[in-house]
């Protein structure tokens, strides 16, 4: 088989692709807690447009250069808090191997929203809630899509309509969050679990 052989190119590519990921570095991830928290910190201080990356730094006691190791610059600093929450979120259940038909833990989500409701309100004011709802329908899509794979309920359903009902599913979350909060958060955040759930197992069967 030659060097230029596409079949080989391909196979190559394959095990590339496959390579395992590195193992996650515990400093690097206490230097980016550190960085969020002080960057979450100071976002309910000042607006969100006031906050520098020295201030950042500053509050952080962590040096320029390590910051940009890390990110890019404080939109990145964001983005990847909100995206922390919702990978937290999506894999909760999986991760401590819940035996629920639940395929998201609505309760404790909400809980928790509920009492950072301060910082959605400073995403909206800064432009930026829809960063946090669209990072969040992707993930939520993915935790819901393997939940309803690991219920054994729908071993019929066609992979990539799974897939669609999970980005349905995700997407009827996020809506009744919205509702949630819009109201006042009235109900109860096991009051919503059991509504989105009810909505779930009846509309997949």
């Amino acid at each position: 088989m030659s060097e230029n052989d596409p079949q080989r190119a391909h196979d190559d590519g394959q095990q590339a692709r496959a390579k395992p990921r590195r193992k996650p570095d515990p400093r690097g991830a206490r230097t980016r807690s550190r960085l969020g928290m002080a960057f979450l910190e100071l976002i309910h201080e000042k607006p969100m447009e006031d906050v520098t990356v020295q201030d950042v730094l500053d509050r952080a006691g962590i040096g320029r250069s390590t910051f940009y190791l890390h990110f890019r610059d404080k939109n990145d600093l964001l983005l990847s808090q909100l995206e922390m929450f919702c990978e937290i979120q999506s894999s909760l259940l999986i991760e401590r191997k819940e035996k629920s038909l639940r395929v998201m833990p609505v309760t404790e989500m909400f809980e928790h929203i509920g009492r950072q409701n301060a910082l959605l309100r400073i995403l909206g004011d800064a432009g930026r809630l829809n960063d946090f709802y669209d990072l969040a329908q992707e993930a939520f899509a993915r935790g819901i899509r393997q939940r309803l794979l690991d219920s054994g309920r729908l071993s019929d359903v066609p992979r990539r309509e799974l897939a669609a009902r999970a980005s349905a599913l995700s997407g009827c979350l996020l809506s009744l969050l919205r509702w949630w909060l819009d109201r006042g958060t009235k109900e109860t955040p096991a009051a919503m679990d059991t509504l989105f759930h009810k909505m779930v197992w009846t509309g997949v069967r």
